[in-house]
């Protein structure tokens, strides 16, 4: 940390506005979340004793847990999703990468055995570099009109 402020200081960075702007950023939110807690919290009750009104205690009760326990499962169901989608995704980028990778291997390998083909240095070589050209140009030929 001491070598940060120097640092930061020689980059044109205030360091402690920086800080200063954070811990208000961050009190403020924390701020707000208490507050919208509170409500929630008083909005619940509210609606909790709204069906007590009319059905009576035990089964304002029994709704009120019964709806939480279906959000909570919900909640659960979801979640075990999105680890499914993140699972799979890690998976079909690992095995991207791996085909890439294996495609890569067998192109230097063969790279040898093909530099000694008169053929292929005549044609091949030309080739690789148009496409490499094209590559790198982004490969488009239409323009803007």
């Amino acid at each position: 940390m001491n070598l940060l402020v120097p640092l930061a200081a020689l980059l044109g960075i205030e360091f402690d506005s920086i800080t200063e702007r954070v811990r208000n950023a961050v009190i403020l939110n924390a701020v707000m979340a208490l507050f919208g807690l509170l409500g929630l919290v008083f909005l619940l009750v509210a609606g909790f004793l709204a069906v007590a009104e009319q059905l009576g205690g035990i089964y304002a009760a029994l709704i009120f847990g019964g709806g939480f326990l279906l959000l909570t499962l919900a909640v659960y169901l979801g979640s075990l999703i999105g680890k499914g989608r993140r699972r799979h995704e890690v998976a079909e980028k690992r095995r991207s990468s791996e085909t890439s990778a294996f495609v890569t291997t067998a192109a230097i390998t063969a790279l040898p055995v093909l530099l000694k083909s008169p053929l292929v240095l005549k044609l091949g070589l030309p080739a690789a570099a148009i496409a490499a050209f094209l590559l790198t140009r982004g490969g488009s030929d239409t323009t803007d009109e």
